[in-house]
């Protein structure tokens, strides 16, 4: 693949990439020059609607639209007979249902979205992993780089201990 200005970082750092992990990130490279935080100031919809195709292309459901009946459900909580007592929203979920994606824009620092996302995500039943993807430049400041740090604090110091096997953070 070509050089790319996408940025990427699998926490924790100490284990690799697993081959769903790359085909994700192959889809944010593909798609760049249209979703490049540098060049396009697009919403988080917006970005997720161009990478839709390539993420179903590699066996993801991805968020239609903001409708009830478009939105991905996730499970949290189970209640009689098995109904779903408790939900949170994912932009994507893989076939196997342990990968969610979340695509920010404009809130992944401001409002500390992405902390939101990984909390949901831990709630989540039988997902393993988390993708954020964020906006390298934002209100003159790189999502990618704020968020970074936090994601390494947790992993390191390991005072909070997440039932994710990992997070992938891609800036766009």
């Amino acid at each position: 693949m070509q050089d790319t200005n996408i940025q990427y970082q699998f926490f924790p750092r100490s284990i690799g990439l697993i081959e769903p992990m790359e085909e994700v990130i192959n889809v944010f490279k593909k798609a760049e020059d249209k979703i490049s935080s540098s060049t396009n100031d697009l919403k988080s919809d917006d970005v997720l609607s161009i990478v839709r195709p390539e993420l179903e292309k590699i066996g993801y459901c991805v968020e239609q639209n903001k409708k009830d009946e478009g939105k991905i459900k996730v499970p949290v909580l189970f209640g009689c007979n098995n109904s779903i007592d408790k939900h949170f929203y994912a932009d994507a979920i893989s076939a196997d249902r342990k990968i969610v994606i979340e695509v920010e824009a404009g809130r992944a620092t401001e409002s500390h979205q992405f902390l939101k996302d990984i909390f949901e995500a831990s709630m989540m039943f039988s997902v393993e992993y988390l993708v954020i993807a964020v906006r390298k430049i934002y209100r003159n400041h790189n999502d990618f780089e704020r968020i970074y740090p936090f994601l390494e604090t947790m992993y390191i110091t390991n005072r909070i201990k997440l039932p994710l096997k990992g997070i992938l953070l891609i800036g766009y």
